[in-house]
């Protein structure tokens, strides 16, 4: 029924009637009847309320008068403080005023003061725009050149505090300076204050002022103790600074270079006296001032007339004025003159030296051309050595393959003992002439630039088996024991060279063996498979395993009748030219052991043509017709004569003209051609073998005999399907060669 939030004497006011209507009631409850005790409760009832009431109206009155009382103290410290603002506003030096909403609300008289035709406006009430817009267009304010002042900016907010603040600076004409701050308080107010900045600004004048001159001294100063020669022009051409190195050099009265004297007298001077010459000629000195008018700098290198050289440059400076800078360049100019005096001299004895190195250069040119001729020569030379001993390999053995073919009819027929150990010893004397040819040419050949090998991957295993067979009656002779372990491997090699290695080490096992045995057998390493062949002959000391791959030398302690000393000097030849690491380990007395690693190949087809297997002499008649073709009479009869020994039928010729001839006179073409390579008058084994095949119009079975070793005839020869039997023949080979042909014929 009472609101708290009422005046405490309306609270009071309504609390009263309350009491007064509650009187009532009682009174009327008296009169309209009840007992007498019922009108005793209801009277205690209501004076405990009358005095629950009282209570409340009490502490209503209390609470009112403290609030009177504190209402009271902030109205006087109100007053206090407008008091003391007031008093602080009128002792300030600066002017300050307060916009609320902005809307003036209190200033000072500072502030109301500092404009005359502003003052009028400053009331309560003023808008703070209205203000700053009276300011900027106040007719006290000084105008710069362009009829503007330091313009009032908008409030910027501070990154500290949050508030929005801004200031500019006005000058008025009576040369004072006010800076206007404002800035907007949290409350939303705005307070500007304007302080007079008038003492600063001059002192700040007078400061910039003594600075220049400071500045102007300590340029004079450096402009003085510079060597260059300094003056310094306005944009009208008037002089400004200069030292007096400028007057020295430029040779000008020291009444022309006053401050202020102008750039073109000085310039007529010059002209006038003929002061300067650039480069023998009158300088243009004088068109410069208009040149630098335009902003481009100048350089110009001058001689007066007593022979000083001077560098005059020209640079422009802010405000359009320009700079003029004289170098005394007589030193340099000399030097140079010197420099180019030298390389003038230098440049003589430079062409005379290039005239020496051209006189030279024509002698190399034809010290070379001799030295190619040489070369040419040598080339030649070395060709014809190379067919040279194409031929010997060729010539050499030609006669030594007859001779053996007639030892071995001679062996054959021979029937006393007498006469079969001379021819035994024959034999034996020609098979050391045919190894020692052999090891000449193989050295021959290995030492050629162009030595070929023709690698190829084969199996190992038949290869050392008919080496062995090939060997086993010369370890039966001196009473050792040969043994070879079987191997199934496949390898990459140049065959023929491989197995001449591998033959040479088994050879000197043998001879350098006097009892025990000689071990042949293979190794894996890895990729790559190492050939060793073991003895238990003389061995060799370490100083001998340095030099007994060297040409004709002999381990230490090796009898008479043990080699000429050739047979490992070739193996070291074809193994450096195939990459095979050779190895050796011995001691003497004890034996040794020779390795040759060559690498792995993936099995594959054994090469019949390459490789067949080597069969005994057989006892049986050679039922077939040969075609043999040499052109050596004595070989042609021997080989004849054998093969017919074996019961064949043989059909000689010495040309291929004479082989269709002869072929075509009996009407039938031969069972097998037994060719030699090289014949005469440019013919050749393989036109022969071409052309009687032709002839027939069959593939005859063919074998060529011949020494040649090259790439390319090896692999024409497989291509052409004809077998290839290396001079001198041996017979057991050339037997087996033609049975094995004849067969896969017929078969």
């Amino acid at each position: 029924m009472i609101d708290p939030d009422e005046p405490y004497k309306t609270q009071i006011a309504k609390q009263a009637k309350i009491i007064e209507a509650l009187i009532n009631r009682a009174e009327r409850g008296h009169e309209v009847g009840g007992s007498a005790y019922s009108l005793f409760e209801s009277a205690i009832a209501l004076q405990t309320e009358v005095w629950e009431k009282t209570k409340d109206l009490e502490k209503a009155l209390d609470t009112l008068g403290r609030a009177s009382s504190e209402l009271e103290i902030a109205y006087q410290a109100q007053e206090r403080i407008q008091r003391n603002l007031a008093d602080a506003m009128v002792a300030m030096e600066d002017g300050f005023a307060l916009f609320s909403e902005e809307r003036l609300q209190v200033c000072n008289a500072q502030f109301r003061h500092l404009l005359a035709d502003v003052e009028p406006l400053i009331k309560p009430g003023l808008g703070f725009d209205d203000y700053l817009a009276a300011v900027n267009a106040s007719k006290y304010l000084n105008r710069d050149d362009s009829g503007g002042i330091s313009r009032p900016q908008p409030l910027v907010k501070d990154q500290g505090s949050g508030e929005r603040f801004s200031s500019f600076v006005m000058e008025l004409r009576n040369d004072r300076w006010f800076q206007i701050s404002y800035r907007q308080t949290s409350s939303g107010n705005i307070t500007v204050l304007q302080t007079e900045i008038t003492d600063i600004v001059r002192e700040n004048r007078r400061e910039k002022n003594r600075l220049i001159d400071q500045q102007a001294h300590f340029l004079q100063a450096a402009f003085d103790h510079m060597s260059l020669g300094i003056c310094t022009f306005s944009s009208r051409g008037e002089l400004l600074v200069r030292n007096e190195r400028f007057g020295e050099l430029l040779g000008v009265p020291l009444s022309l270079l006053k401050k202020g004297s102008p750039f073109q007298r000085i310039i007529e001077h010059v002209e006038r006296h003929e002061i300067l010459e650039h480069k023998g000629r009158r300088s243009k000195f004088a068109s410069w001032f208009k040149v630098m008018r335009r902003g481009e700098t100048m350089q110009e290198r001058c001689r007066r007339r007593d022979g000083m050289s001077l560098d005059i440059r020209t640079h422009s400076l802010p405000g359009d004025g320009f700079i003029v800078s004289i170098m005394d360049v007589t030193a340099e100019t000399q030097a140079a003159a010197l420099l180019e005096q030298r390389v003038q001299e230098r440049t003589a004895e430079l062409t005379e030296a290039n005239r020496l190195l051209q006189i030279h250069a024509i002698e190399q040119i034809k010290i070379e051309a001799a030295l190619r001729q040489a070369k040419e020569a040598a080339e030649t030379a070395h060709t014809s050595k190379t067919r040279f001993l194409a031929a010997a390999s060729h010539d050499l053995l030609q006669p030594i393959n007859a001779a053996k073919l007639y030892l071995s009819m001679l062996t054959e027929t021979a029937g006393q003992s007498g006469a079969e150990d001379v021819v035994g010893r024959l034999k034996r004397s020609f098979t050391s002439i045919e190894t020692l040819l052999q090891a000449l040419l193989d050295i021959s050949r290995l030492d050629s630039p162009a030595a070929e090998f023709n690698i190829t991957s084969f199996e190992l295993g038949s290869l050392l088996q008919g080496l062995a067979g090939d060997l086993a009656p010369l370890a039966t002779e001196k009473g050792i024991e040969l043994r070879m372990v079987p191997s199934t491997r496949w390898v990459t090699s140049d065959q023929r060279y491989l197995m001449r290695c591998v033959q040479n080490l088994v050879v000197n096992a043998i001879q350098y063996t006097e009892c025990g045995r000689v071990l042949v057998g293979c190794r894996l390493r890895g990729n790559r498979l190492r050939i060793e062949v073991w003895d238990t002959g003389i061995g060799i000391s370490e100083e001998d395993q340095t030099r007994i791959f060297n040409e004709f030398t002999r381990a230490g302690g090796a009898g008479k009748g043990t080699g000429m000393g050739l047979g490992l000097s070739i193996v070291e030849r074809a193994c450096r030219h195939l990459d095979h690491p050779v190895r050796l380990v011995s001691q003497p007395n004890r034996g040794s052991v020779f390795s040759i690693e060559v690498p792995l190949a993936a099995p594959g087809r054994t090469s019949v043509c390459e490789n067949p297997m080597m069969e005994q002499l057989l006892d049986g008649s050679l039922d077939l017709i040969v075609m043999v073709v040499e052109n050596d009479a004595d070989e042609l009869h021997a080989m004849t004569q054998v093969l017919e020994s074996w019961g064949a039928s043989v059909l000689a010729a010495a040309s291929t003209v004479e082989a269709a001839a002869l072929m075509q006179e009996i009407g039938t073409a031969p069972d097998i051609l037994l060719v030699d390579y090289q014949l005469d008058n440019g013919d050749n084994g393989i036109e022969t073998i071409r052309t009687l095949r032709a002839l027939a119009g069959i593939e005859i079975p063919a074998i060529i005999i011949s020494a040649n070793r090259q790439r390319q005839f090896l692999q024409l020869c497989n291509e052409m399907s004809f077998a290839v039997l290396t001079k001198p023949v041996q017979l057991v080979r050339l037997r087996a060669l033609i049975d094995w042909k004849t067969r896969a014929r017929s078969a």
